[in-house]
């Protein structure tokens, strides 16, 4: 891998988790606040938890490639899943080490800062990469030219997957129970990944959205268990475009979201052959790209 200003990592580490890193402290999600709780009896002061964003500077070696805000824990996986989903890595072997930068600029922001370390066989296009983040980033979705340009780089899924609609009403509670950040603020996005036999293989929770996509993706990545056929992606909130297209990169065939999808997001899902699924809450759902991989009781299609 070549890149303008690279510094090799010291002592580079391979995927092992970092203590740090995979098993966060109860309280590092969430930070303390001090509320004025109004209600019909009046005011009272009272201390809660917010959810907690710090921003995460990913290097490849020792040059910045992007800041993402972010719910401090399992940094590395979101590291990796953001480098997944950006298309700068394909596999696990492609990475070599990934840590927390001691030599950060700021010693007290050591830990928002975070190396990867990628084998020298990688080829990184840093004008084309950074091109795409800013237009990413300042640009928005650009309908039709979007959609093409992701299925440009990832077609469309021939993934066989078909599920039984009963498969997909107790998702959400599973989900809740794997999110003890948003039982203490409130305010954390939630992600997770499902087999077809019900087992629940990653959630993650953090501040955006994305972040906890790319936070799953990664630690199935660092599993080694890539890609994801055959297994379900649930978001705790609406379905974007942006979600369905790491979904896309991923080889996800369904995704959900307890709310509802947007308008690009279902074309993306439509044409990348990925059933969608929103409004996921009690018995009760819409299916609004392939709703071939959702068969009823009988075994119809929906």
């Amino acid at each position: 891998m070549s890149a303008p200003g690279e510094a090799a990592l010291e002592n580079p580490t391979d995927l092992a988790p970092d203590p740090r890193d995979e098993d966060p402290r109860d309280d590092e999600g969430s930070a303390a606040a001090e509320v004025l709780r109004v209600g019909a009896r009046g005011t009272r002061r009272d201390d809660d938890r917010v959810a907690r964003e710090e921003p995460l500077e990913i290097q490849l070696g020792g040059t910045s490639l992007a800041v993402v805000m972010r719910t401090p824990g399992h940094d590395a996986e979101l590291a990796l899943g953001f480098l997944l989903t950006e298309r700068v890595i394909a596999s696990p072997e492609e990475v070599v080490a990934v840590r927390h930068c001691s030599r950060a600029r700021d010693p007290d922001a050591a830990e928002n800062v975070i190396q990867v370390h990628l084998a020298e066989s990688v080829e990184v296009d840093w004008e084309a990469l950074r091109r795409n983040l800013y237009a990413s980033s300042s640009c928005g979705i650009c309908g039709k030219a979007t959609i093409e340009n992701a299925l440009a780089v990832a077609p469309a899924i021939r993934d066989p997957t078909r599920l039984p609609a009963t498969f997909f009403p107790p998702l959400p509670d599973r989900l809740a129970a794997a999110q003890p950040g948003f039982a203490r603020t409130g305010g954390l996005h939630a992600a997770a990944l499902f087999d077809a036999d019900e087992n629940l293989l990653a959630a993650r929770e953090d501040v955006g959205r994305h972040n906890a996509v790319d936070k799953v993706l990664g630690a199935r990545l660092r599993a080694g268990r890539w890609p994801a056929a055959g297994c379900v992606l649930l978001v705790s909130g609406r379905v974007s475009f942006e979600i369905v297209q790491k979904a896309l990169a991923a080889r996800i065939p369904i995704v959900a979201g307890v709310s509802a999808p947007s308008s690009l997001a279902v074309e993306l899902a439509r044409d990348a052959g990925i059933g969608l699924i929103g409004f996921l809450r009690g018995e009760t759902f819409n299916v609004y790209a392939h709703p071939e991989r959702v068969f009823d009781r009988e075994g119809e299609g929906g």
